[in-house]
């Protein structure tokens, strides 16, 4: 019982923790709309590309665990919110902030002395993958893919721009990243036109702002 309420206790934490950055975000958005016009600019050091990232595993996503050398060990199991999975005959595992190679791998050091075929494989069977997408869209709000996706692609999945409104070329996307709330500008522009760039991939709880066009009429 104890447990069970420390994990709902770090639970309600973090979800405060989600609604308070959360408000900031809608906060910021209000007030540069109310001001008629787009976000700063950004910081030279802050406009840097984000390279894709790899997969990382987040409470709440479905993993399967196969052993080819061993299929009755095999499991499906769904990351709890501590962040942890509860494999057969070795007791409890960190799954969260680890990539499913790097899951993979301490499960063969954990299981070394219990197999014969060392090979363990980590598949990703649903995501709790959540972002937010606001502004000059069709749908703007939660959307929830099964997988990591690229900022383009959450627009999409949010109904595309608005082409009346929509400033493309100025598309931000806010994140915490330690401690701190950070934008990252994005030219969707060169996307829209055929030309070759490199994909922006997002991370939870990302939020995605397609700011109105500048009209001064």
């Amino acid at each position: 019982m104890h447990k069970s309420l420390e994990v709902t206790g770090r639970y309600s934490k973090a979800m405060r923790n989600i609604s308070l950055r959360l408000a900031a975000v809608f906060a910021l958005l209000a007030l540069y709309s109310g001001c008629g016009t787009t976000l700063p600019p950004v910081p030279p050091s802050m406009a840097t590309k984000v390279a894709p990232d790899v997969q990382v595993l987040n409470p709440g996503d479905v993993i399967k665990i196969s052993f080819p050398g061993a299929p009755n060990l095999e499991t499906t199991q769904q990351i709890r919110r501590d962040g942890r999975i509860n494999p057969y005959m070795i007791g409890e595992v960190k799954a969260s902030e680890k990539t499913p190679a790097e899951l993979e791998k301490e499960l063969r050091a954990a299981y070394s002395s219990q197999l014969q075929d060392k090979e363990v494989k980590v598949t990703v069977v649903s995501s709790a993958f959540v972002v937010y997408v606001m502004g000059a869209v069709a749908r703007p709000g939660k959307i929830t893919p099964d997988r990591s996706i690229t900022a383009f692609e959450a627009i999409m999945e949010a109904g595309g721009f608005d082409p009346s409104r929509a400033n493309i070329k100025d598309v931000r996307v806010i994140r915490q990243e330690g401690g701190q709330m950070k934008t990252y500008p994005i030219n969707m522009k060169g996307i829209l036109d055929g030309a070759q760039t490199e994909p922006f991939y997002l991370k939870p709880f990302d939020t995605i702002y397609i700011p109105e066009k500048v009209s001064w009429f």
